[in-house]
């Protein structure tokens, strides 16, 4: 235990340590490609004198990825992403295991933006982020703070989306590693882990069954594909809305009725919005839902359902069920809406899991690594994680499957490299 990391954190209550370090326990169990960077990380020591800043989901499968950036001999403080998705008694472990942590469960606003702000204040090396919160804070607000910075990694689609829009402006001032565009983030990550989760979370808090009833899945990306495949695999009649052409031809592809979201408002029991833009769902969709409409967010920010139209066109708002808020309409009729808007996995569940995450963590960890290599030659901009590293934790996911693949031969590796024809 580091009575520093104790002194210096801000958490809830120390005392729920043992429950976060059962949780710990259970996912370092279930993520062998993660142990199997933590191994490596050991015996080379990449990040000896270094101090790493972390901004995620502050959950188990976070915290064990800080746990193996800690023995490569980082310095590590973290933070959350989600006022709702950080587990207190997981945040108690960490501070025994001598990593700093500022997060608490539910904040208020301006608090939870302190606490981004204090972990900051450790004055990094590098980064690793969610959503794009601490570079938007150390571009806008805080440019004291980005001195020292050799660069980091994003875990989301919606922090690239702000990234590149600084790196547009030549604002950027440190390399990041887009880790969210990887092959295995956004293949198995964005569609199984999201699949899974969201509708892990969604059972829990409704305790409703899903067969039968009509799902909208606001946005096609990978995430809107897991989320519809695991509503159809639920017995679901499922509709998808989009506004790419070429996303809503392979929705129809898959299976799936495809219309615009006024239209389909009117038919849906569940929705899900997975798009990473603001007011999916709004007003003119709440008038013509029906009454009992389930609404949930699976995107970064809680913004894709318009809460003050919601609100503006309800006569009560109140809790009826943990993490379930209804709105009656002056009509009378009612809508529900999880987890406040937020993401409905993590604010309303454990998130993605253990085994999705292995492969995800696998990659931040490794693309800290290659930042922090690189980062001299990288930049200020937006880089993918190289083939190689992604590649890499397919190959340790399928060692640790006990599945082996073939291999190219000398000859086929000449034919595919050649122009000639053979």
């Amino acid at each position: 235990m580091s009575s520093s990391s104790i002194q210096n954190s801000v958490i809830k209550d120390l005392k729920l340590a043992p429950e976060g370090h059962l949780k710990i326990d259970w996912v370092e169990a279930h993520m062998p490609v993660l142990n199997r960077v933590r191994k490596q990380f050991e015996e080379e020591q990449p990040f000896k004198g270094l101090k790493v800043a972390i901004s995620l989901h502050l959950e188990a499968k976070t915290a064990y990825l800080a746990k193996v950036v800690q023995a490569g001999g980082a310095e590590v403080t973290i933070t959350g992403s989600n006022p709702l998705s950080t587990q207190d008694d997981v945040c108690a472990a960490l501070v025994e295991d001598g990593i700093t942590v500022f997060a608490k469960y539910n904040p208020g606003a301006e608090e939870y933006k302190e606490l981004l702000i204090q972990a900051l204040e450790s004055k990094p090396d590098l980064l690793i982020d969610d959503g794009g919160d601490l570079v938007t804070i150390l571009h806008a607000e805080r440019p004291d703070l980005l001195e020292g910075i050799r660069g980091g990694a994003e875990e989301t689609t919606t922090g690239i989306l702000r990234l590149k829009s600084l790196e547009k402006e030549d604002a950027l001032r440190f390399p990041m590693v887009a880790v969210n565009d990887a092959y295995c983030k956004y293949l198995f990550d964005n569609r199984y882990g999201t699949g899974q989760s969201v509708w892990d979370g969604i059972n829990r808090t409704t305790n409703l069954v899903v067969a039968g009833k009509t799902v909208v899945v606001v946005g096609y990306g990978w995430c809107g594909k897991g989320v519809a495949m695991r509503a159809k695999g639920l017995g679901a009649n499922v509709i998808v809305t989009e506004v790419d052409a070429i996303k809503a031809v392979e929705a129809y592809m898959d299976g799936f009725r495809v219309m615009p979201m006024g239209e389909a408002a009117k038919h849906g029991d569940f929705f899900v919005t997975v798009t990473g833009n603001r007011d999916v769902i709004n007003g003119e969709h709440y008038d013509v839902m029906k009454d009992g409409a389930i609404l949930s967010n699976a995107g970064h920010f809680d913004v894709e359902v318009n809460k003050p139209d919601l609100a503006s066109r309800s006569q009560s708002i109140r809790t009826v069920r943990r993490n379930i808020e209804e709105y009656q309409l002056k009509d009378g009729r009612k809508i529900y809406l999880l987890a406040e808007g937020r993401l409905v996995n993590l604010a309303a569940g454990d998130g993605h899991p253990a085994e999705i995450m292995d492969m995800t963590f696998a990659l931040q960890a490794l693309s800290l690594k290659y930042v922090n290599d690189l980062y001299q030659s990288i930049g200020n901009r937006v880089v993918n994680v190289p083939y190689e590293l992604d590649e890499q934790v397919a190959r340790y996911k399928l060692e640790s499957l006990g599945i082996a693949i073939d291999e190219l031969s000398e000859t086929q590796k000449s034919y595919l490299n050649s122009w000639e024809q053979h």
